[in-house]
C-alpha cells in the first residue's frame, strides 16, 4: 500500500515508516521541507529498506493512506493546507491535543477531540484516530517490540478495516473501539499515561485489553 507520513521526519514518524516499509508497504516521509524529508528517508533506507521523501503535498497526493503525526499546535493549519490533497483518502490521525507545559493533564480542544476536528476539516476524507497509547520510545525504535495494545476509532468502517490491518503490520494487536466521537476517551488517556511514566520507572506505559475474543 502507498502510505505518506505527514510529519514523517519526527521520531514517531520515522519509526512507523521503517516498520511499514519492512512489512512491504511503499512509504514516503512528508515534510514542509522536501530536502529534509529526502535526507531522513535516505538515512532510514540505508538499513536496506527503501523509503522515499518529499514535501507534504506531493507525498499526500501520491498516497492511498496518509498518517498525520504533527504536534497539536500545528494540526489545524496542516490539515487545512493539505485538505484537497487528502480528499478521498484514508487519513490516520495520531494527534493528541496536549497543552504544554501541562502535558500530564487532560485538555479538551474546542472540537472535543483532535480527531473530530480533523474530520470536520477533512470533509472528503475518511479519518481514523489511533496510536495514542504507544510510547514514542517504542515507535522510534523499529526493532523494539511494542508491548501494548492499540485502539482505533472511525465513522468509516472500510477505512477502519484498512487502519487495523496497517496497525497489525506495525507489530501490535489492534482493536475497533467504536465511532470517531470515542476519540475523546482515547486522546484523554494519553496525559494519564504520561503521568504514569513520570511516577513509575519503565520503558513507557501502554494499555492491554483483556477478556476479549477475536472478531
Amino acid at each position: 500500500m502507498k502510505i505518506a507520513i505527514v510529519g514523517g521526519t519526527g521520531k514517531e514518524g520515522r519509526g512507523i515508516a521503517l516498520r511499514w516499509a519492512r512489512a512491504g508497504h511503499q512509504v514516503t516521509l512528508g515534510s514542509r521541507d522536501a530536502a529534509r524529508a529526502q535526507e531522513k528517508a535516505a538515512e532510514l533506507s540505508s538499513a536496506g529498506t527503501a523509503i522515499a521523501g518529499d514535501d507534504n503535498r506531493a507525498a499526500c497526493e501520491a498516497a492511498e493512506v496518509v498518517l498525520i503525526t504533527v504536534p497539536y499546535a500545528g494540526h489545524e493549519a496542516v490539515l487545512r493546507e493539505l485538505k484537497d490533497a487528502l480528499a478521498g483518502k484514508v487519513v490516520i490521525d495520531i494527534t493528541v491535543p496536549l497543552a504544554p507545559p501541562k502535558v500530564r493533564q487532560v485538555h479538551l480542544p474546542p472540537g472535543t477531540s483532535a480527531a473530530q476536528e480533523a474530520q470536520a476539516i477533512l470533509t472528503e476524507s475518511q479519518v481514523v484516530a489511533t496510536l495514542h497509547h504507544v510510547s514514542s520510545t517504542h515507535l522510534a525504535e523499529p526493532d523494539h517490540p511494542i508491548d501494548c495494545d492499540v485502539l482505533a476509532v472511525s465513522d468509516h468502517p472500510e477505512a477502519l478495516t484498512v487502519a487495523l490491518d496497517l496497525l497489525t503490520d506495525l507489530g501490535v494487536q489492534a482493536f475497533d473501539a467504536g465511532p470517531l466521537r470515542n476519540a475523546v476517551a482515547l486522546e484523554s488517556l494519553t496525559p494519564v499515561l504520561l503521568h504514569l511514566n513520570k511516577c513509575y520507572p519503565g520503558s513507557g506505559a501502554g494499555i492491554r485489553v483483556s477478556g476479549l475474543g477475536r472478531k
